[in-house]
């Protein structure tokens, strides 16, 4: 068993490994119009995203998020508040970031990003969206679904699942997660939430097995 694993069996942080490995998209990353940090629990998003703007891939960021209840005793004034005061401590400039304090799921970060980039007469074709590491693979389908129009490119920390682990601190919470988004994955295209990704087999086991194992916190249920 490894140290930083919480307690997790050897043959759990191989499937989660797997999972781990298939949320990931390896974008090859590129100038675009626009980047939309989506909020959730992990800060670091708003740190991965201030690299990104000093290292020249866009001129305008969005984060976008209020609260959950993993986030609400952490960022107590909503995600995408706290995102922006950390980019601004990390050097990006107040006037490149525009707040979107409302959205409550991945679809809302998505919707509701665009209306705002409307309002302020920005119509991009590139997108850069920045998350959790795994949560990249959620983030383009549902992207892909409700902005088919432009461009969707992924980034996040360029961690490996053991670094991720230590950074977070708290095992448990991330094999729930990982477990939760991949089911959101393979559920909702057909709820007409995101679009279609092939789930190999290998992965659909890892997911079985961990559910079975009991890391159902963050599951839907119809």
């Amino acid at each position: 068993m490894r140290d930083n694993q919480q307690a997790l069996t050897e043959d759990q942080w191989h499937q989660a490994t797997v999972i781990w490995n298939y949320h990931r998209m390896r974008h090859r990353l590129r100038p675009v119009d626009v980047a939309i940090g989506l909020g959730s629990h992990d800060l670091g998003v708003a740190a991965r995203s201030a690299e990104l703007y000093r290292s020249g891939l866009f001129p305008t960021l969005v984060f976008t998020g209020g609260n959950s209840p993993t986030t609400q005793a952490r960022f107590p004034r909503g995600e995408a508040v706290h995102f922006r005061e950390h980019a601004v401590e990390l050097g990006v400039p107040a006037e490149a970031i525009l707040v979107e304090p409302h959205a409550s799921n991945t679809g809302q970060n998505i919707a509701f990003s665009r209306a705002l980039l409307a309002d302020a007469g920005m119509h991009p074709a590139t997108v850069l969206l920045i998350s959790k590491p795994y949560m990249e693979r959620r983030s383009f389908a549902t992207a892909r679904r409700l902005w088919p129009e432009v461009e969707v490119l992924c980034a996040a920390e360029p961690l490996e699942f053991d670094d991720y682990l230590k950074t977070i601190g708290d095992g448990r919470l991330v094999l729930d997660m990982l477990v939760g988004d991949l089911q959101r994955v393979i559920e909702y295209p057909r709820l007409g939430f995101a679009i279609e990704q092939e789930v190999p087999d290998d992965v659909h086991a890892a997911y079985e097995s961990l559910v079975r194992a009991g890391f159902t916190r963050r599951l839907i249920t119809s």
